[in-house]
């Protein structure tokens, strides 16, 4: 009898769990996301090498206000020798509006081997989502900020001193689905000041190989109008990445 009863017991029991559980349940969405990536590199002009680099992307985004924060790291080494080392760490908070968001953001950059090697950027404004559907999305951003910049140290000027210029920036988001598991994002960003002007093109493809693995090919360009002497205005980092997503 006992024989009968446990698997009897077992049945009732899964099938109330199936019952309690559906078959295609899925966990309602997270407010938070993360990223984590890591790869190869390949640095082409103030640096020439080939090496590793990583990134770090966290975003919390709620109904009101929209939080991200994202870290950098370039590394790299020929015969024992750093050739390359650049820390970058950008900070932004979104209050939404009915129309629109107001925003603050700070960019901060450690570059050993850059025309600068230290980099602070503060800034707020206004931004706007232009278009907002399920495969593209642009939305574009102005606003005043504030600039701190260290040249690097050359023959004729052993020890520079710092720039600080009042800045206007302008930046513009755009991401593109190509089909279900591949996408296109673009972030062109232009800082204008009174002493010196950069422009930035950071763009990647992306395209899902497992589940929440990726693989992202990614480039970025910055130009600096006026560097130190001895210095390249084009700095350009390729980089070749797996990519998992936290959701």
């Amino acid at each position: 009898m006992l024989k009968v009863i446990a698997p009897l017991s077992l049945f009732c029991l899964s099938f109330r769990t199936l019952a309690l559980v559906p078959p295609d349940y899925q966990e309602p969405p997270s407010d938070f996301t993360a990223e984590v990536e890591a790869g190869l590199q390949l640095n082409t002009g103030n640096t020439e090498s080939s090496s590793f680099n990583g990134r770090t992307q966290l975003v919390y985004d709620t109904q009101n206000t929209k939080q991200e924060a994202t870290l950098k790291a370039y590394f790299a080494s020929e015969q024992n020798k750093t050739t390359s080392e650049k820390y970058e760490l950008q900070l932004q908070s979104n209050y939404k509006l009915d129309k629109g968001y107001v925003f603050g953001r700070g960019d901060f950059t450690w570059d050993q081997f850059g025309s600068y090697t230290q980099i602070s950027t503060v800034s707020t404004g206004y931004g706007f989502n232009a278009i907002g559907t399920f495969r593209t999305k642009l939305s574009f951003e102005v606003g005043p900020g504030y600039r701190y910049n260290l040249p690097a140290e050359s023959v004729t000027e052993p020890d520079p001193a710092a720039e600080r210029d009042v800045i206007l920036r302008t930046a513009a988001k755009f991401s593109q689905k190509l089909q279900e598991y591949s996408s296109i994002n673009a972030d062109l960003t232009a800082e204008v000041g009174e002493n010196n002007n950069t422009l930035t093109l950071d763009m990647n493809y992306k395209n899902m190989v497992f589940q929440d693995w990726a693989f992202k090919i990614g480039i970025n360009m910055k130009y600096t109008e006026i560097v130190p002497e001895g210095t390249q205005q084009t700095d350009t980092i390729t980089t070749f990445n797996l990519l998992y997503t936290f959701r």
